[in-house]
């Protein structure tokens, strides 16, 4: 009976330390999520059409170097964009590829 008892002890103490090992785990891994969260904010950050770099126009999903390019350029000839849908007048760029990226502009 008391080999009994030791031995339900010992799995109580087991499976306490599985629990607060597991809980301890979570809680180290925790800060990890809301740096890639913090991180997702800064990327999700809105572009202004009129003052953009090339290197953040890039980071646009769909917009590679010679998109970006494109933009300044139209940006550099017909002046500021007044609204962010002048943006489908830049050649190569269309409907579909502007609906991806529209809530991610500004001007």
């Amino acid at each position: 009976m008391k080999s009994y008892r030791m031995g339900i002890v010992c799995v109580l103490a087991f499976s306490l330390c599985m629990v607060f090992g597991s809980v301890s785990l979570l809680a180290q891994k925790a800060p990890a999520s809301s740096d890639q969260a913090a991180a997702a904010a800064a990327s999700a950050a809105k572009i202004n059409l009129n003052s953009a770099t090339a290197d953040q126009l890039e980071s646009l999903p769909g917009i590679g170097p010679a998109m970006a390019k494109s933009i300044i350029e139209h940006r550099s000839r017909v002046g500021k964009f007044q609204r962010i849908e002048e943006l489908m007048n830049v050649k190569g760029l269309g409907e579909k590829k502007f609906l991806k990226i529209k809530d991610r502009l500004t001007v």
